[in-house]
């Protein structure tokens, strides 16, 4: 019996040690990305772009490829933590860029694009989609760099490199990352870093367009986090404004942007982390959002990923799409249904003239 108890001691005591060790490893390897950081685009299109001329934009928040309809994800509580294989991770990624070519954008806003990570099996998916957009100049702006995540413990999702790909038929001259505000407490490991990239596309008259590409927080449940991104958000639209720019911003921004999605896509009105409705009251003087239109065609840009993808009875909202400077003109706007089949987002599609 005694030695029984010492072997129960030690197995308890050797946990101990691992438990607490994984523990120290995450605290000691966790950093963040500095503020103000620029960025090297790779400019492989000369364009400028010209006024009163028809351009059109999109932006996809891509999952990192491991979202197809039939998934579902543990911290949604779902089954899985990463995507069903590498193949799986590829064919996804031929079915984002089909999407894409469709549409033929001259600008391309994708979030949740891995560089590096155990839950896309190491596809570097910048890469990828560089490869195949040749004729787009680019730019990568890193979200986080996690250490390994072990959870759930079956199969931990791991470590992942992520960020934020933009990329233009048209010179990008410069691009900068900026740092947002994040939890400091231990919600920071979950939902890991958060940043905006800021771009500028020339244009014929003199002027430049900024162009913002954005991934919000989605699983804070902290209020000040929340308004503390938007806030900051707002004063670098506002600063590029008075600039003289024509300013464009595209991404997720984890809140609803029709404010009233609920009554729109007839699902509970209980409001998750990544559904309070968008500011736009707050939002700068001269901004407003691209959404003419969208809550008559009631076609959403994300599903909860609890299960796998039910039409009509899975909770989806529209929380992705674009803000506009008074000086960029709508044409036309609508969210293009692609069903989630490659992705747990469906993209939003913009056509546009600068004024």
């Amino acid at each position: 019996m005694k030695q029984l108890i010492k072997g129960v001691l030690w197995v308890i005591s050797g946990l101990i040690v691992m438990v607490g060790g994984y523990a120290a490893y995450v605290f000691l390897t966790y950093h963040r990305i500095p503020d103000n950081v620029k960025l090297k685009p790779h400019n492989q299109n000369q364009q400028v772009l010209k006024a009163n001329h028809l351009y059109k934009a999109m932006t996809f928040n891509i999952g990192y490829a491991a979202y197809p309809d039939n998934y579902s994800f543990f911290m949604d509580g779902g089954k899985y933590s990463r995507a069903f294989s590498r193949q799986s991770v590829m064919a996804e990624l031929a079915g984002i860029h089909r999407a894409v070519k469709q549409e033929d954008p001259t600008l391309m806003f994708f979030q949740e694009v891995d560089t590096n990570g155990d839950r896309s099996y190491h596809v570097n998916e910048v890469s990828w989609l560089e490869s195949r957009m040749a004729n787009y100049s680019s730019v990568f702006a890193q979200n986080y760099d996690s250490a390994y995540l072990f959870y759930p413990l079956n199969r931990p999702i791991g470590r992942a490199k992520s960020g934020l790909l933009t990329l233009a038929r048209a010179k990008i001259t410069d691009s900068t990352r900026y740092q947002l505000p994040i939890d400091t407490d231990f919600n920071k490991f979950m939902d890991l870093d958060r940043s905006i990239s800021v771009s500028h596309i020339p244009v014929s008259n003199g002027k430049r367009l900024a162009v913002i590409n954005l991934h919000l927080s989605a699983f804070t449940k902290n209020a000040k986090v929340r308004k503390a991104q938007i806030n900051k958000l707002f004063a670098k639209m506002t600063s590029e404004r008075q600039a003289g720019n024509y300013v464009m911003v595209a991404g997720d921004y984890n809140h609803d942007m029709l404010g009233n999605s609920p009554e729109v896509f007839k699902t509970t009105r209980k409001r998750m982390n990544w559904t309070h409705p968008f500011p736009a009251n707050q939002l700068p003087t001269g901004f407003r959002i691209a959404k003419q239109g969208l809550a008559e065609k009631k076609i959403p840009s994300v599903r909860a990923n609890g299960t796998p993808y039910y039409p009509g009875k899975t909770y989806t909202s529209l929380i992705d799409g674009f803000l506009l400077s008074d000086n960029i003109q709508v044409k036309r706007v609508h969210v293009k249904s692609l069903g989630f089949k490659n992705s747990d987002h469906n993209p939003e599609v913009l056509e546009f003239e600068l004024k």
